[in-house]
């Protein structure tokens, strides 16, 4: 992701965990300089516009999955073509953000971040059912498995993986085996178990002008 990540959360005015195991540190930023970049504390600015209130979920968002702007954009529009139709459209987005495959590595615990998840992908480290795939935005479906790739294991960024997956809250659409370094798909994330610091109906307003 292009920018400082820190800087993207203080100028958002919320913590989106970009940063791994850093954003719960108190070495934090949001946590010592809990103001937008430049401000210092001092100066306020005016109440956001309704089109600013909008951007700044959609900003939000984009960066909470770590995309860049045609990905998002993208995703948007594909829900608001179907129109939600079968599906509320807050958990139609959410489904297919969350079954990216860089965020269910992420979801698993292989990672600490997005982007670090999104970078293990990208270099060959997972296979989803026995077959290397090296494509972040791949979307997973229910009764896919994502395993680590065997040869992946000796990294050292793997080194401690099974006391690291022990310890992970996984959401309740995946199903993790420890002892084989392999998740599950199980069913359909939603909205409310994703959670994201987010008001998706303002991004829909963002995108539909």
């Amino acid at each position: 992701m292009i920018g400082n990540k820190c800087k993207i959360c203080r100028r958002l005015g919320v913590k989106l965990f970009l940063k791994g195991e850093k954003c719960f540190s108190p070495k934090c930023p949001m946590v010592r300089r809990p103001y937008p970049p430049g401000i210092k504390g001092k100066r306020k600015k005016g109440p956001l516009s309704e089109y600013g209130k909008e951007l700044r979920e959609k900003q939000k968002l984009k960066n909470w999955y770590n995309l860049r702007e045609r990905q998002f954009k993208n995703y948007i529009k594909e829900v608001l073509n179907k129109g939600g139709k079968g599906k509320n459209m807050e958990d139609l987005l959410i489904e297919k953000l969350e079954s990216r495959l860089d965020n269910v590595v992420f979801r698993i615990g292989f990672a600490s971040s997005r982007s670090q998840a999104r970078q293990l992908v990208s270099h060959g480290h997972f296979l989803v059912n026995n077959k290397k795939v090296n494509i972040p935005s791949y979307q997973v479906k229910k009764g896919d498995k994502v395993s680590l790739n065997p040869k992946s294991k000796e990294k050292e960024i793997f080194r401690n993986i099974s006391v690291i997956l022990k310890k992970q809250e996984v959401p309740s659409w995946l199903k993790v085996d420890v002892d084989k370094l392999e998740a599950e798909v199980k069913g359909f994330p939603t909205f409310e178990e994703a959670a994201p610091p987010v008001e998706i109906s303002s991004i829909f307003e963002f995108y539909s002008r």
